[in-house]
């Protein structure tokens, strides 16, 4: 099965790169058997992990793969392992018994900020794989942003805040609700969230992930991080990025349980530089790819260097979503 290098709309270049980079059959592979594109995929997964290091995000559109078994039978011919998604925040639904989720469940009204996946937890995924399983009529692009890009701007924005942060890292406040609350872009309980059924066994979760916690009276659990990286060196890429999710708490991490602009810390307790994050984040939306989904397009993005976010819509969006260790 042969393939081309396309050119897409929303596409721009990083450090001479395409970003994204798209991946389509060539003319005389339009027609190819699903049982070919995973053949494709298995010989060719070593180049396409190369293609991922270094354009940051792979789009594979105009193949053939229509629902969410043969999106996780792609991922099976892949060398990437399967994560179970706990600790994150966001309201999901389990697709298939094994690796396939719903991406972020929130309210189509809320627009998703910037985040790395899970980076407030102690190990977060490598890589996100994306699926379209039903394109929204309006709106709903998936955002994407180079995360060394923007970890230039914030030094050039304030260098002392950005050195503060690479000193110090950061915490991140969390109060859970006991039953998931799809309402809200964080209402994720804490019994899924840490995929248990009692408090005991939230609370060797939390252990085991550095946390301390305080159980409210109502149910809810309250937790902070213990300290996480806030800057680090992708030594792949040799690049610094701005590895955190510190724009996402501060600007969206907001409910009846929960308050943003006091959700991240410093190591040291100290709040954000609200006019540095402020204006960090108008550098993100114009530096950013917001790229418009078509129904049955795949996404690979590395998490290592590569930001997410999600734009509000209108109608029907379903977007299918699995993690990987590495």
């Amino acid at each position: 099965m042969s393939v081309v290098i396309g050119k897409l709309a929303e596409q721009k270049q990083v450090n001479g790169l395409d970003f994204p980079l798209m991946v389509t059959p060539s003319e005389t592979q339009k027609n190819a058997t699903k049982a070919e594109f995973l053949n494709w995929i298995s010989e060719n997964k070593a180049e396409l992990h190369e293609y991922l290091i270094k354009h940051g995000a792979v789009l594979l559109r105009g193949f053939p793969l229509d629902s969410a078994a043969e999106f996780e039978k792609m991922l099976d011919q892949t060398d990437y392992k399967n994560m179970p998604y706990v600790g994150g925040a966001a309201p999901r639904e389990q697709v298939t018994a094994s690796r396939i989720v719903t991406a972020n469940e929130s309210p189509a009204t809320e627009k998703i900020p910037f985040h790395h996946e899970m980076a407030q937890v102690p190990t977060p995924p490598g890589y996100i794989f994306f699926y379209c399983e039903t394109a929204s009529p309006k709106g709903g692009a998936t955002s994407i942003l180079h995360s060394g890009e923007i970890c230039k701007s914030l030094f050039e924005l304030n260098a002392d805040f950005a050195s503060k942060i690479e000193k110090d890292g950061v915490r991140y406040v969390r109060v859970m609700p006991e039953v998931t609350d799809n309402t809200s872009a964080i209402g994720r309980s804490w019994k899924d969230t840490f995929q248990v059924t009692t408090k005991d066994d939230a609370e060797e979760k939390m252990k085991e992930a550095g946390m301390s916690w305080e159980w409210l009276d109502n149910g809810d659990l309250r937790t902070q991080t213990n300290t996480l990286s806030a800057i680090r060196f992708d030594e792949e890429t040799q690049q610094k990025v701005f590895f955190n999710s510190v724009v996402a708490v501060y600007t969206g991490w907001n409910d009846s349980r929960n308050t943003g602009k006091t959700a991240v810390e410093t190591g040291k307790g100290e709040l954000m530089d609200e006019a540095t994050i402020d204006a960090l984040v108008e550098q993100m939306d114009g530096k950013c790819v917001n790229f418009k989904w078509q129904n049955g397009d795949v996404l690979w993005v590395n998490n290592h260097t590569v930001l997410h976010a999600r734009q509000p819509f209108e109608g029907d969006r379903r977007i299918l979503a699995s993690i990987s260790f590495k």
